[in-house]
């Protein structure tokens, strides 16, 4: 079977374009969208994401700010600074790098970020309006699946989807935004029995489990269409995903590659996110 690979760094040059022209409209009325970045530590792999995500901002001429604290730092203190950001004209979205130093509670520090400016759709009031489906922010990465799905013509309603992880950033919200357009969605986590069995019903798997190349072509029913969240290193520490890529083209009808698949689509949409964000404040 020939595989179409879902290219995310074309589908998300797509979505930056139309971020861009949205932002010099804001600009004309006077509005410059500002995001700013919270980095807690010196983690490599998060300093890279924000650094990216910086300099998408200065390309598509939004404002960014970067608030780098020590992995020490307290509780207090990162809300101290949470707070300023509320407070902030000129942000428009805030955005706290996860995962946090074990002695700062997450679930206190993403309920302090004012739900209107909280572009990363985790604060407790965002994931209720989408679990009902109101207009709120999404969370980027389920958010940018569904943007490759529609992308690439694949009409999900009545399609059975599998989630492979249940995790609030991306397994949950996944299932979620899939079932709001009409497919089937069945969830699974590392207490489901029989995995394979469950897999092979899928005609749109998305796995985000966070083990490098677990799921290969014998997990997968023949044409289905996989997507993979998992961002891993190989045994020759080359970056990889949660889906052997080789054994699995083979038998997808379509699929993302990782790196250069659902990677480029997180950051696009946080710059939609933060985009509406700015333009929300004209409405209120």
């Amino acid at each position: 079977m020939t595989t179409n690979r879902i290219d995310g760094k074309e589908v998300a040059a797509q979505v930056t374009e139309n971020v861009k022209k949205r932002v010099e409209v804001l600009k004309e009325k006077g509005l410059t969208p500002g995001l700013a970045v919270v980095l807690v530590g010196n983690n490599s792999a998060s300093q890279t994401y924000v650094n990216n995500k910086t300099k998408t901002c200065e390309r598509l001429g939004m404002y960014s700010v970067m608030v780098t604290l020590d992995e020490n730092v307290s509780e207090e203190e990162l809300l101290q600074n949470v707070a300023a950001l509320n407070n902030d004209e000129k942000i428009h979205g805030i955005l706290v790098q996860l995962p946090l130093p074990k002695h700062i509670n997450e679930d206190r520090v993403i309920s302090a970020i004012s739900p209107l400016k909280d572009v990363d759709g985790f604060h407790p009031e965002n994931v209720g309006k989408m679990m009902i489906g109101q207009q709120t922010f999404i969370p980027c990465t389920p958010f940018g699946v569904m943007k490759m799905l529609e992308y690439s013509d694949i009409d999900v309603a009545g399609k059975h989807a599998v989630i492979i992880g249940r995790s609030n950033i991306v397994g949950k919200p996944m299932g979620q935004l899939l079932l709001q357009k009409d497919a089937t969605v069945t969830y699974c986590h590392s207490k489901t029995k029989d995995l394979r069995a469950m897999t092979k019903q899928a005609d749109i798997l998305v796995v985000a489990l966070g083990r490098a190349k677990m799921i290969d072509a014998s997990y997968i029913k023949d044409g289905a269409v996989v997507i993979d969240v998992g961002i891993n290193r190989d045994e020759n520490n080359k970056l990889c995903g949660d889906v052997d890529f080789e054994s699995a083209k083979e038998v997808a009808s379509k699929i993302t590659p990782v790196p250069g698949g659902v990677g480029p689509m997180t950051i696009a949409m946080l710059m939609e996110n933060t985009c509406l964000a700015a333009e929300n404040t004209l409405k209120n």
